[in-house]
């Protein structure tokens, strides 16, 4: 067992007592291997046996020895914690993301700080100040844009950073996601393979959300190429919850004939729409073809299951953690250009219903 044998529980029990802080060496001795050991074990976990680290921090807790995080910052330069910014904490779409990034980090040693800006560029700003101040050592970022200032802190501070569900292809800094306009794409050609041709669409606000402009911008083009109209009374915005989608729901009722498909921005929109829609008996996908984008855990659960646009999240959240990692070592860390999207078709997407509705809208054209 390392340096020999362990200490007994007695004398744990009188270590302790003792009332002074309780100091690595004497984890070490306790446990019966070397101080190098027990760091690795709370500084870089991945290097130590899975069955050393468990007795290391059982010993440690018993003894209630904890590291000193602002001495261990000051002789490495480092706190060993990365921030990470997300729009929201009142959804689920980020959360295979910051799960995937935060496991990472734990196998290196590393925690993470979170906060959200609410989608608020200002906000934002204020948040990655107050990480950096308290000595983050890089940040994870949604999206490609941000308040000119938060770049001039990243570069006058030197923290790296990374952009995340933003596509690395032509980015000016760093960038790892998909390419949202592919995503509308992949839904709009779906659609029109299975003859739709009139089409409406509830998505979230564009400002502060350039994942949402990439998005209608990819649905737009693609619109366009098949010839077919999209009315501005047809594109619904709203915030991201289940009420929402079924508000936008009403909305489109209101404004007219429904279209024969809703693309939606989101699962949890898309879920909100499907379920207003049964409710006021129309039938998915007899009469209404509905698609989503992210493939929650819900919307493979529902009846009729979603048909989505699957993204790379928990992808997203590894690399983001292995490119600051990676960073923060001297390492060069090559990120992709754009993470695989996936169409997975469900039960909410098939033909439109005989004669389709409202065939004069072909005639006008975004």
């Amino acid at each position: 067992m390392g340096q020999g044998r362990a200490t007994t529980t007695k004398g744990r029990a009188a270590i302790a007592a003792a009332g002074a802080p309780v100091r690595l060496s004497e984890v070490a001795a306790a446990a019966g291997v070397s101080s190098a050991t027990v760091s690795r074990a709370f500084n870089v976990p991945a290097m130590v046996r899975e069955d050393v680290r468990a007795r290391i921090l059982a010993i440690a807790g018993d003894l209630g020895y904890v590291p000193h995080g602002a001495a261990r910052a000051l002789a490495s330069r480092r706190s060993r914690t990365l921030g990470a910014i997300i729009p929201t904490l009142n959804s689920t779409i980020f959360a295979r993301a910051i799960d995937a990034f935060q496991r990472r980090l734990e196998e290196r040693g590393y925690i993470m700080l979170l906060t959200s800006s609410e989608y608020d560029a200002a906000r934002e700003l204020e948040r990655a100040r107050a990480l950096i101040e308290r000595g983050v050592d890089g940040l994870m970022l949604v999206g490609a844009e941000h308040d000119p200032r938060l770049y001039e802190l990243l570069e006058a501070t030197g923290k790296p950073f990374i952009n995340t569900w933003a596509p690395g292809r032509g980015a000016r800094h760093p960038a790892i996601g998909s390419d949202g306009r592919l995503l509308s794409e992949m839904a709009v050609d779906h659609l029109v393979g299975l003859g739709h041709r009139e089409f409406g669409v509830v998505t979230g606000s564009a400002a502060h959300n350039d994942r949402v402009a990439a998005r209608l911008e990819g649905l737009g083009a693609a619109l366009r190429r098949h010839r077919i109209a999209l009315p501005p009374e047809r594109i619904i915005r709203r915030r991201y919850s289940i009420e929402e989608g079924r508000d936008a729901f009403a909305a489109l009722a209101a404004a007219g004939p429904l279209p024969t498909a809703i693309v939606c921005g989101n699962d949890i929109l898309a879920c909100g729409v499907l379920f207003e829609a049964l409710a006021r008996g129309i039938s998915v996908p007899g009469e209404l073809s509905i698609i989503g984008n992210g493939d929650l855990d819900i919307s493979a659960h529902i009846t009729p299951a979603l048909t989505t646009i699957r993204t790379a999240k928990a992808e997203i959240g590894t690399w983001a953690a292995d490119y600051l990692l990676g960073r923060i070592e001297g390492r060069e860390i090559a990120l992709p250009g754009s993470l695989p999207t996936t169409l997975v078709v469900r039960g909410t997407t098939g033909p439109p219903p005989a004669g389709g509705r409202d065939r004069s809208l072909e005639r006008r054209f975004v």
